[in-house]
């Protein structure tokens, strides 16, 4: 089924739907993962994104039920060259057209994804609509109308509504209306989630902390009305500079407790602190930048996906961990004098290396020294 891609700037391409008829739009970005896929579709920080993948061949490994980041597909639309429609793996339960058809997602495939990569590089994400139906003319006037995704919040809309308890494999809801008593032994940290992903949960637990995940909207007296020993920031979508309840809870959360934040979680931190954010060209989104660890000299080669990036240069009491070896921009800080850290990457992969998988060890070892549990 023909299928058009229109960006705002007027630019078409003409490919084919491999999810039947319909329309959709959101800010057309590229990930540059050759695998992966179903991590990057399940991620919630791809909420208003439309995802186009710069390997050639998707697909061909299908999908199944132990590979997802969350509750849902989270992207607008997926965006391939070529989608494989019978996979070959002992571990698929469905191919990848029928998985984003269950879930109402567009996919379409015979696109020159190199020209749009290319394209988006040179002029920015923008924002696109896909159609199987209506002229370029009209879809590229669509486009132009949707909103931008500066000044979006999108950790709101995305965030757990309830608190909820991570079981293992999953997740379940928790009333706060009786009160709530920590069950485990270990250190008690609650957990922001601003779309987080389940593989910050699992590698959280393997540290052995109890946690408790609340919603973007929790205030710091509800915090610390629980009591906890730690906060921790998530990943997430949207622009970090509108999500004001978690700044302002966090402003707090700074002089009382060790913090530690990943993705928007770290753009949230470095607001609270005072340093500012702003939008990358094309942002990052992929499984292998190279980031270097300030201190140590190490060069680690990184799971990314963000639009949005923190300038803290002019904090003094602040210093830098890590950069982008690609472009110089921030990717970690931490604070000089109190238990804060923050990386803008993804240490907990899912997918991509585990180079920085020591993130969550160096969380625990901050909560350890701050509060000798």
């Amino acid at each position: 089924m023909k299928a058009i891609l229109a960006l705002e700037d007027g630019t078409c391409f003409e490919g084919a739907s491999f999810t039947g008829p319909g329309e959709t739009g959101g800010e057309a970005i590229f990930n540059t993962g050759m695998t992966g896929y179903q991590e990057i579709l399940t991620d919630p920080s791809y909420v208003g994104q439309m995802v186009c993948m710069t390997y050639p061949l998707i697909g061909n490994y299908g999908v199944n039920a132990e590979d997802v980041e969350s509750h849902k597909v989270g992207v607008e639309a997926f965006i391939v060259k070529e989608c494989c429609k019978e996979p070959s793996n002992w571990r698929a339960t469905m191919s990848l057209p029928e998985y984003l058809k269950k879930a109402g997602v567009m996919g379409i495939e015979g696109i020159d994804t190199r020209a749009l990569t290319r394209h988006l590089r040179i002029n920015g994400a923008m924002r696109g609509v896909i159609s199987t139906e209506g002229s370029p003319e009209a879809l590229v006037q669509k486009a132009k109308a949707l909103p931008s995704m500066e000044g979006l919040n999108l950790a709101d809309k995305v965030s757990a509504k309830r608190p909820y308890l991570w079981t293992g494999t999953g997740t379940t809801d928790v009333d706060l209306k009786g009160g709530f008593s920590w069950a485990g032994t270990g250190p008690k940290v609650v957990v922001y989630d601003f779309g987080i992903k389940w593989n910050i949960l699992r590698l959280l637990a393997a540290q052995g902390f109890d946690m408790l995940v609340v919603p973007s909207t929790f205030t710091h007296e509800q915090v610390t009305e629980l009591s906890p020993d730690a906060v921790f920031l998530s990943n997430g979508p949207g622009d970090p500079a509108v999500v004001k309840n978690a700044i302002e809870a966090t402003k707090v959360f700074a002089d009382k407790y060790p913090v530690a934040g990943i993705c928007l979680g770290h753009q949230i931190m470095g607001l609270a602190l005072g340093g500012r954010t702003y939008k990358l060209k094309f942002g990052h989104h992929g499984c292998n930048h190279p980031v270097m660890d300030m201190e140590s000299g190490k060069i680690e080669i990184s799971s990314q996906n963000h639009g949005f990036c923190v300038d803290v240069d002019h904090l003094p009491e602040l210093k830098v961990t890590h950069r982008n070896l690609n472009d110089d921009t921030l990717e970690g800080f931490a604070h000089k004098d109190k238990p804060l850290i923050a990386i803008q990457f993804h240490p907990e992969a899912a997918p991509g290396p585990h180079d920085s998988a020591y993130f969550f060890r160096r969380f625990r070892d901050l909560v350890r020294q701050a509060t000798g549990k």
